[in-house]
């Protein structure tokens, strides 16, 4: 059975992510509301990314790994999150190579 989970997502003025929360049963996720910004003008994170959460149950699944609860499905998710993560980290380098990241545009 899949756990239930509700998000509430806004955007700003300008229709740009402005942050809002995921939840469910023992999951409360604040999300970054807008950009971070870059150089001198950077501010300090407000809320979790979609990354810090891939690593959140990366530890969870590599804890279990260490445990009776060993098992090939669990080897396979923790494959899969870590291309997850691999591609959220490209799509950063990408945006920083651009000199667009901390920031909305596109």
């Amino acid at each position: 059975m899949q756990q239930t989970i509700v998000g509430k997502h806004f955007t700003d003025e300008n229709d740009k992510p402005a942050g809002g929360c995921t939840q469910g049963t023992g999951i409360l996720i604040s999300w970054q509301n807008g950009p971070l910004g870059r150089g001198e003008a950077r501010q300090e994170q407000n809320g979790a990314f979609v990354e810090g959460v891939i690593v959140a149950a990366l530890d969870r699944l590599e804890w279990y790994q260490t445990t009776e609860f060993a098992c090939t499905e669990n080897a396979e998710a923790i494959l899969h999150l870590r291309k997850a993560l691999e591609a959220c980290n490209s799509r950063t380098a990408a945006r920083e190579a651009r000199a667009v990241e901390g920031t909305h545009e596109v």
